[in-house]
């Protein structure tokens, strides 16, 4: 079997590469981008791109392509169910709501007043999400009915941009106190003020609906627990920032006390789901286990410092591990699934 592999540095084709050439596995490089790719995967069986969402020109074109090559029969990752909801919080709500996963309780409108009547009666604080972004990005606390109005106000007015500049430069600001980053990331923030991301522009504002999930209080750091191939998973706790409720890309990470509760769910749902790969990330709430969200895919180093993995019978392995050869691994199978 041979494989194309759309290449971007940094991202999980930097291993999937290495694999290949490791173990003689035949592959070529292409560009997912190039108007002939379909006639450059010819003499290949499958492809792999690791899209993100931060890309424009992957957001544009990434779904499509694979998903177009999928229909016809090229295996692909991520392959459609493991990918459409990506980067899409709303899908996501509707798709562990549909098979009665433990999602956090959360609710969309897509109407001005609806929205409006459920401020009115909700009981505060609550979470206020766009359906796009990681880190963190475009999540805010939501204390009053008067907040969640003028929230409402706005997604059904001008809407959102994608990339919030001064609360970009505010998180800069804190990688660097927490010795994280350089002054020169932070002086780059500043200059996000003037002039922003190539992304941002392309990016339409985020309009039409709104989204809210039920504030879990007492949580002091979530759980990502990664998923590949239905076979493997790893986690990591992710330490919520100071004088904050968030944990996703605060950069603070735990790798002790994963509780085998939230392994075992994350298979569960894994398998149910049929995904090639996926992140979960849980919180607590009372002692239940709860999904904030998930995605395909994840961060390329963080879940590598875990001291070691769980196999699909919750069997410990202690010791190195890695997922993007797992992901290879499961597109040579003749059925590029483990369940």
């Amino acid at each position: 079997m041979k494989i194309a592999i759309h290449h971007r540095p940094g991202s999980f084709s930097d291993r999937w590469i290495a694999y290949c050439e490791k173990t003689s596995i035949p592959y070529k490089l292409v560009n997912a981008f190039d108007s002939d790719l379909v006639e450059q995967l010819s003499d290949c069986d499958a492809f792999m791109w690791h899209h993100h969402h931060a890309v424009y020109k992957d957001v544009v074109a990434a779904k499509k392509v694979l998903f177009a090559l999928e229909h016809a029969g090229i295996k692909v990752f991520p392959d459609f169910k493991t990918g459409w909801h990506f980067d899409d919080k709303v899908a996501q709500k509707y798709l562990l709501e549909a098979i009665g996963a433990p999602l956090v309780p959360s609710y969309v409108f897509y109407d001005k007043q609806e929205a409006l009547a459920w401020a009115k009666a909700t009981i505060y604080p609550k979470v206020f999400k766009l359906k796009g972004g990681a880190g963190a990005a475009n999540v805010r606390l939501v204390r009053s009915e008067g907040e969640a109005r003028k929230l409402i106000a706005k997604a059904f007015g001008n809407g959102f941009p994608q990339y919030d500049r001064l609360a970009a430069l505010k998180e800069r600001f804190r990688k660097f106190r927490q010795k994280q980053a350089s002054l020169f990331y932070v002086l780059k923030g500043v200059g996000r003020l003037l002039y922003t991301t190539d992304f941002a522009k392309q990016q339409p504002n985020e309009r039409g609906y709104i989204y809210f999930q039920d504030f879990i209080p007492k949580n002091k750091s979530d759980t990502r627990i990664v998923v590949v191939a239905g076979k493997y998973a790893a986690g990591e706790r992710r330490l919520v920032r100071e004088g904050d409720f968030r944990a996703s890309g605060s950069g603070l990470y735990n790798y002790q006390d994963i509780p085998e509760t939230q392994v075992a769910l994350a298979f569960s749902i894994a398998k149910k789901l049929k995904l090639q790969s996926v992140a979960f990330d849980f919180i607590k709430d009372n002692g239940r286990d709860l999904i904030v969200e998930l995605s395909y895919g994840f961060g390329t180093e963080g879940i590598l410092k875990a001291a070691g993995y769980w196999d699909s019978e919750l069997n410990w392995y202690v010791g190195e591990f890695n997922p993007q050869e797992w992901m290879v691994e499961l597109i040579l199978q003749k059925q590029p699934r483990c369940f």
